[in-house]
Parts: C-alpha cells; structure tokens; sequence
C-alpha cells in the first residue's frame, strides 16, 4: 500500500565495544566490528511526504528541514542519492519532502547521525513502498551513516565489519532484546555545541595517521567475543572491563593522530574519575565515551539514580539524560 505521508522513528546508539575507521570510506564500510545498545528517550523523529510525480524520473526531494532549519543542500543531495538508490522503479518517482527532528542535540557526540539515518531509511522503505528485508535495510542505513545499521534494531547489536568488497555482509544483527538485560543508562551532556572535526573526517585522519591504527583492528575480534560472551551471560562486571577498554583504546588511538582529536573537555574527565571512584566503591557502573565530549555512564538495573545524583553535581554538566535500553527503527504513523 502506497502511503501519502508517514512518520518514522528511532533511537540513537552507542557503542560498547567501538567502531572507528572505514575499509572503504565510499560505502562506509567499517574497518572493524561493534557492539552497540539502543537507547530509549532520545530519539529521531522523521516525516515524509510523498508529492507528485517528479520531473526527471528519478526521485526529488524538494525541501529537507533539519530541527526546524533548512538543511545545506550537500545534505539533501546524499539523501537524495540515498532514496535513488532504494527506489525500486514501481510507478512513476516521486517529490519528497522530509522534516526530521532530534529530541537531544544534533552532532554534538550523541550518534544523532545514527538515529537519522535509521529513521530515514526506515521512513523511505515505507513511502516508497520497497519491502527491504533486514540486511538490505541494514546495508542502506550503513551508507548513511557507519553506525546507523545499528539503529535499526532494539536492545544490543552486533555490527560485522564484513569482508566482502561490495559491503554484502557488513550489516547488524541483533544480539539480545533490550527487555532480556535493562540496564540504564545515564549521559552527561557537557557541551551542547557541534564537534569542531566530524567522525567522517577524524576516522579518516586517525586510519592515515595514528601509528596505532593497525593495532587497533587487530585486537577488535577478540574483545568483541569476549564482549559478546558477557552480553549474552549478562556478566556486567566482564562488559564494564572490556567497555571501557576499548573506549579508551579508540581515545588514544584518535589523540595519536596528527594533528591529534581531543574531543573531551574538562567535564569530560572529572566524569570519568567520578565513575571509576563509583564503580571501586562497589557501584553497578561504568564509562563510555564516543568521538564527542558528552560521557555515557551505563548502569546496572537500579543504579540509575545515584549515579545521575552523582555525574548532576559535577562542575561543566550542563544537563542529564536518563535512558534505558530501546527499540528498533520503527514506522509510528502512516497515512
């Protein structure tokens, strides 16, 4: 059934074990795997609606509205592309107007490119009535953007680096829903501003310059098992180790750069320290950070509340945001 206008949604996530670095920056296909968890609260809230036939028998998107603004035309002409890659030539193309919306702040190391994308894909397999299977969808989003294949599943998630030239197996698989292990989730937002140097840009500096990139692609596989193996024997303290591991071996990795990425501010670290003293005083807790200055404290299932009293108080937090574990990318409204 072909639908007028439809509202897509999701939720932006982040990633425990992490990805960073492209094999092949044209199809973002990631240099190494990821394990993420989808978050609930924050979300993507994507609109679009369908128009007239469009003139040039390709699909048009005549106006994009990102938080309200106008979009930079660089933008709406990827997505462009995008949706004239899923088009399926059933009927003739169509004009598309697509308003999107964040509900926590854009492009400030809180994977609302994740979320995008993942609504948007969503949202197109929907108006342009493609019936994508899983893998196609999750291949559609990850063109989008590295970690949006992730957004499209609830709970934890598994991102395969894949091996494949033409990117067929780098796609997300979930791992565990996120009603089977909720545990919480509490971000300190210490900066509201966009990040000076995007993922797209630091990734590909930190893959030609770090002396530690090789390294860090040769270790992924193991921690990801290891990972994997505690997620599925809900063994919090074993993630917590192996989280913060690699948040800190993908910091250092980007700091080796030249010049080096040094997304973290002074908040940024006094919230580190504050969850590790938490965490030795035997507190269900622990640290992750993406490439941006906001800190991501994961919680064991009641630990919440004290650790957002905590992280509240700390000097440069500008606010929190509570969080637990949510679903996938979903289409909410169509008509």
């Amino acid at each position: 059934m072909k639908h007028s206008e439809i509202v897509a949604q999701a939720h932006p996530n982040i990633a425990l074990i992490k990805y960073w670095g492209k094999r092949d920056a044209r199809l973002n296909l990631p240099a190494v795997g990821s394990l993420s968890i989808t978050l609930s609260q924050l979300e993507t809230c994507t609109r679009i609606a369908r128009h007239a036939a469009a003139p040039d028998d390709c699909v048009y998107i005549d106006e994009l509205l990102l938080d309200g603004a106008p979009a930079e035309t660089e933008l709406r002409t990827r997505l462009q592309t995008l949706a004239n890659q899923m088009w399926r030539n059933n009927g003739p193309p169509p004009v598309l107007a697509i308003d999107t919306h964040n509900n926590f702040p854009t492009a400030a190391g809180l994977a609302s490119s994740a979320s995008g994308y993942a609504a948007l894909v969503t949202g197109l397999d929907s108006i342009l009535d493609c019936h994508y299977d899983d893998s196609e969808l999750s291949t559609f989003a990850r063109i989008g953007s590295g970690s949006a294949a992730r957004s499209l599943y609830g709970g934890f998630v598994l991102m395969d680096k894949g091996l494949q030239e033409d990117g067929s197996d780098a796609i997300a698989r979930p791992l565990l829903g996120a009603d089977e292990w909720p545990l919480d989730v509490v971000i300190a937002v210490t900066s509201t501003t966009s990040k000076q140097t995007s993922s797209t840009d630091g990734m590909e500096r930190t893959r030609a310059t770090s002396p530690f990139f090789p390294a860090w692609c040769a270790g992924q596989e193991t921690d990801l098992a290891a990972a994997s193996s505690a997620v599925r024997a809900r063994d919090f303290d074993q993630l917590a180790d192996l989280s913060e591991y690699s948040c800190l071996k993908m910091h250092g990795l980007m700091m080796a750069a030249q010049p080096g990425l040094l997304y973290w501010n002074a908040a940024t670290l006094a919230c580190l320290h504050e969850i590790r003293a938490l965490r030795n005083r035997g507190v269900g807790v622990f640290f992750t950070v993406d490439a941006g200055p906001q800190v991501k404290a994961i919680c064991a299932p009641g630990e919440g509340d004290a650790v957002a009293a905590i992280l509240g108080e700390i000097d440069g937090v500008i606010t929190l945001h509570r969080a637990g574990l949510g679903e996938g990318a979903r289409v909410v409204a169509a008509r």
